[in-house]
């Protein structure tokens, strides 16, 4: 699963393709010391959700990330951090237009760059602080940048918009159907938009904001508008990053793996919490030993799933979960998004008493303290029963937990025992 996956049917029949991400802002509108771009959701930067959208497909050749000056080293460590490719840092001007500017001469002028790249057929612009952008909409916009020289997407407006005179009345109101909210992705033909902004006067790189409005103005090039979708929305408020963090949550909880051995009691449980599971969430079971580093739940690990249970049997199955842990770290699946993972203990012993020791609780709570350093979330989960009449209910109610716990993905509760 790709968080910011679309569809990859149409690719743009153009090579090169290069994206140029403004991220200079000082994120006044959002409030606090920390410009919105690098403030972090799921414990990772905005920025690297936009860098990782454009990434991950393979005809965009180069990444052009355009920062202020002072966040030149933030950046630095954000790409090695998650491990980003095919991104050079530019440092930003005093806007954005100047910032933008600056990325696309990384291109064209051997004097502002070491290392002059290859210039683009086509050039996608995109803000750093819209995270949700799918290849679906660039590849569209690309393609409409070839055939018209400018292509941007575009939203219906959801306020009118009003004009007020001098005394702070109302003057006249625009009407809505006639106009489109401006948003990104923007792409255009390489030369046309360098063109546009070597031509543009001082006024229009301090005051202005709107790329097609370049284009258009100094190279007679009309963009095609491309219809966008819901998630094009960017980062301003501070509300935009709780929003932003619960899109991803709700991206993260659509698959869950439950592993089992091949013990009968272990098996029943795990079948039985796939039946409560299916309908809330696409489940994976897989039976095997980790011991065995099991083919089909490597082919899981590819297909990007972010939430794993695992049914146990035994008091505390560290290191089998140890395991999975340094299986989960081959994959680099935490690199990117946290990852949940819930140990399940049965006990089915005829004492109703509570079955896990103060030793065994603190270990549970070490381990996953541990693993917790390595973007990994684990919980634990007892089921305990003596009469088998009632397991569907014991299930039903882990089956709760699970998708509490899978959709909150709380660090804080990491570490502890729920009891279903």
């Amino acid at each position: 699963m790709e968080l910011s996956g679309g569809s990859r049917d149409a690719r743009p029949a153009v090579t090169p393709v290069a994206a140029v991400l403004p991220a200079g802002g000082s994120g006044e509108r959002l409030g606090g010391a920390t410009p919105k771009q690098f403030c972090a959701v799921q414990g990772r930067p905005l920025v690297s959700y936009a860098v990782r959208a454009m990434e991950r497909i393979s005809w965009i050749s180069d990444i052009i990330v355009v920062v202020s000056p002072e966040n030149i080293e933030t950046m630095k460590s954000i790409i090695e951090k998650y491990g980003h490719k095919r991104v050079m840092i530019v440092k930003g001007g005093i806007t954005r237009h100047r910032s933008i500017f600056n990325g696309l001469k990384v291109f064209a002028e051997n004097e502002f760059s070491n290392h002059l790249l290859q210039k683009p057929e086509v050039v996608i612009i995109h803000d750093a602080v819209r995270p949700f952008v799918e290849e679906d909409i660039l590849s569209k916009v690309v393609m409409a940048a070839k055939e018209h020289g400018a292509a941007g997407a575009i939203r219906p407006l959801v306020s009118t918009v009003i004009a007020s005179a001098a005394d702070g009345c109302l003057d006249h109101s625009l009407e809505r159907a006639r106009y489109r909210a401006s948003e990104m992705p923007q792409a255009f033909l390489f030369d046309t938009i360098y063109e546009a902004y070597q031509q543009c006067t001082d006024y229009d790189l301090d005051y202005g904001t709107e790329c097609l409005h370049l284009a258009l103005k100094y190279c007679n090039t009309s963009a095609k508008l491309v219809e966008g979708t819901a998630d094009l929305w960017k980062v301003t408020y501070k509300r935009d990053l709780y929003a932003a963090e619960s899109i991803i949550k709700d991206n993260l909880s659509q698959q869950v793996c439950v592993i089992t051995n091949v013990k009968e009691a272990v098996a029943q449980v795990g079948f039985l919490l796939h039946e409560s599971l299916k309908s809330q969430i696409k489940v994976e079971a897989v039976s095997i030993s980790l011991s065995k580093n099991d083919s089909h739940l490597q082919n899981i690990f590819s297909g990007q799933c972010y939430n794993f249970i695992c049914v146990n049997d035994r008091k505390y199955a560290i290191q089998e979960t140890q395991q999975l842990v340094d299986m989960l770290e081959k994959s680099s699946i935490p690199l990117l998004y946290p990852v949940v993972l819930i140990l399940v203990h049965l006990d089915i012993s005829e004492n109703i008493s509570f079955s896990i020791g103060m030793e065994e609780l603190t270990r549970i709570k070490k381990f996953a303290r541990e693993v917790k350093k390595k973007n990994i979330l684990v919980y634990g989960l007892l089921i305990q029963y003596k009469d088998h009449l009632l397991l569907q209910e014991r299930v039903n109610s882990a089956a709760a937990l699970i998708m509490a716990l899978i959709k909150d993905r709380n660090p804080e509760l990491t570490g502890q025992l729920l009891v279903a």
